[in-house]
């Protein structure tokens, strides 16, 4: 009997469209109209760029998330069928509207609105736990925004290591910035840990990152930390390596931190040194970074390997 995990990698999160805007403008109140450059509808949500990076790469990726019964869910669930993420799992509620974010991009920087619809409603009971058996590894996103779910998070990941997979968490930000809601009992399971710099000193506790930076790495496996600009920086035990971001021409950063997450995730689970894992991270979220939206501009592993 072949045993052979389906799936790679089993992703977790919230699913939800972005409406990418770019100008170089400032929104005002007072009836004020202004011209943006570019407007796109395009996949948003940390976790569902995470998969779209992931599967980019070629890594197997099934998706479980839940969405409502109308246009941004459809466009979701078919945009992840199109770049090769298995939905089986994702769930339509016609209980809930989808979430959506706009977003207004300005070169490096962004602003951000996000109405939380079907983001926040994800619950364990929602998610086919037999999909844990057919992965070998498990990626939770977003944490902070998962207040259906959070509370059975540890729960959920010590189901996936009593069943022998690894387990990755990227919380993104903490829009109550208490940096907490039972993360710790969260991170007891977690293998690799993906923060930002933003992240990484909140939930490590200190405004130095090589300190933040050690602190988790006491309590984790493994710990790779983005930084924008200046590339990466991943530490496992006393080991610590740093990668540069690569040269582009930045049009949209929206998604950057989920592709460099995407590249990391895949050479760990390659057994790539933790050199090699970071410098692929590096460049999976430098090279996305060349076109409006998250998923446009991701690379092929090949793509990633001719940029380095």
């Amino acid at each position: 009997m072949d045993t052979t995990p389906q799936f790679d990698l089993l992703v977790v999160g919230e699913i939800n469209p972005d409406l990418v805007l770019r100008g170089n403008v400032t929104p005002a109140f007072g009836q004020v109209e202004q011209a943006v450059d570019d407007a796109s509808l395009t996949i948003g949500s940390s976790s569902a760029i995470f998969a779209c990076g992931a599967a980019r790469l070629g890594l197997r990726v099934a998706f479980a998330g839940v969405i409502g019964d109308d246009m941004f869910g459809h466009f979701m669930r078919d945009q992840l069928a199109a770049r090769g993420v298995d939905t089986t799992a994702v769930v339509i509620d016609p209980g809930l509207r989808t979430g959506l974010s706009v977003i207004l991009s300005r070169g490096a920087d962004r602003a951000i609105l996000t109405y939380a619809g079907s983001i926040v409603a994800l619950r364990y009971d929602q998610i086919d736990l037999g999909m844990l058996g057919r992965a070998r590894h498990l990626h939770l996103g977003a944490f902070f925004m998962l207040d259906a779910l959070r509370p059975d998070v540890p729960r959920l990941f010590a189901e996936a290591k009593t069943r022998g997979l690894t387990v990755s968490l990227d919380t993104n930000y903490d829009p109550a910035e208490r940096w907490d809601g039972g993360l710790g009992a969260a991170l007891a399971h977690v293998d690799l840990f993906l923060p930002n710099e933003t992240e990484l000193r909140a939930i490590g506790g200190s405004d130095d990152d090589d300190e933040a930076l050690g602190r988790l790495a006491e309590r984790l496996p493994v710990v790779a930390a983005k930084l924008g600009a200046r590339g990466g920086v991943a530490r496992q035990g006393s080991a610590t390596t740093r990668a540069p971001a690569l040269p582009m021409r930045v049009v949209d950063t929206t998604g950057a931190g989920d592709s460099f997450d995407a590249g990391f995730v895949y050479g760990f689970l390659n057994g790539w040194s933790l050199e090699q894992s970071l410098r692929l991270a590096c460049a999976c979220g430098s090279l996305s970074t060349r076109a409006a939206g998250g998923t446009t501009a991701q690379p092929t592993l090949a793509e990633a390997r001719e940029a380095l």
